[in-house]
């Protein structure tokens, strides 16, 4: 019997397959096509409108690097907003954090938080359960332009920019993330691979320019996303956070008191240090 296959339809021309061993959720959604399923080389897999959105088997190399170069670059930050991430394991890398002290996640779709919640349970490892967790459901746009709570950090773990992701790489919502910051805050968002999408990076660049004093991206390799290194933006008023060197953020580490399995200060710091071809477009 000849097993599905899920080919991925992110890039025209180029793309990915994954076998479906055993589909554990499938529906359309108010919002979009969803699907979770079991794959031997990745585990569990969920992915919307036919792009991957995470694996079992490689999610803690985006979560950690989304979640903890803000956090130690920050380094006090108490207040946290997440915009999307409905899997759960943003929130999970966050809330490892002593020091913060509420974690508001902000999902368009109440039926990826439930089914994430459900069928792929280790991403969120009970984040959702916790007592700094505030979770409300609306559209991000909408959220950061219409809140008066004032964040420390704020994560966009969005799609990529079609279908409902669209909005969250839009001067709209670049501006409302710059309103609810707190002094010398830091925004971070997925980018997609620069490699296959370098117009989304020279148009996130030139979209943050107006709204922060700095504005640049890091990378890290995330097997999933293939075609390259994966991009984050990265935008704040205080220009002196992309350049901390190693020892203050290592020393920001070992005082968190949690274990990595990607993330390293020294990482972070490398992490910054872009392609030409990257340079060029920003």
């Amino acid at each position: 019997m000849t097993k599905r296959l899920l080919t991925e339809a992110l890039h025209k021309g180029y793309g990915q397959s994954f076998e479906v061993d055993e589909v554990l959720f499938e529906i359309n959604t108010d919002h979009q096509h969803l699907v979770i399923f079991n794959n031997s080389q990745f585990g569990r897999i969920m992915a919307l409108d036919g792009v991957i959105q995470t694996t079992e088997r490689d999610e803690f190399v985006y979560h950690e690097m989304m979640a903890h170069v803000p956090m130690f670059a920050h380094g006090n930050a108490k207040k946290v907003l997440i915009i999307g991430g409905g899997d759960g394991g943003m929130l999970r890398e966050v809330l490892r954090h002593p020091g913060a002290e509420q974690v508001t996640q902000v999902e368009i779709d109440q039926a990826v938080v439930d089914m994430c919640t459900k069928y792929l349970p280790n991403h969120s490892a009970g984040a959702y359960e916790h007592e700094k967790t505030k979770v409300v459901i609306a559209d991000g746009v909408d959220y950061v332009n219409e809140t008066e709570e004032k964040y420390d950090v704020i994560i966009s773990d969005c799609t990529d920019p079609i279908g409902p992701g669209e909005v969250l790489f839009s001067s709209s919502f670049y501006e409302g993330c710059k309103n609810c910051l707190t002094p010398g805050g830091v925004f971070v968002a997925q980018n997609g691979v620069s490699f296959m999408q370098i117009d989304e990076v020279s148009t996130t660049a030139q979209r943050l320019k107006p709204y922060f004093a700095d504005q640049s991206f890091y990378s890290a390799a995330v097997p999933t996303y293939v075609g390259g290194i994966m991009t984050f933006a990265w935008a704040t008023d205080n220009q002196a956070l992309r350049g901390l060197d190693a020892s203050t953020l290592r020393e920001r580490f070992d005082k968190a008191g949690f274990k990595t399995r990607f993330y390293t200060p020294e990482l972070h710091q490398a992490s910054f240090a872009l392609p030409q071809y990257v340079i060029d477009a920003i």
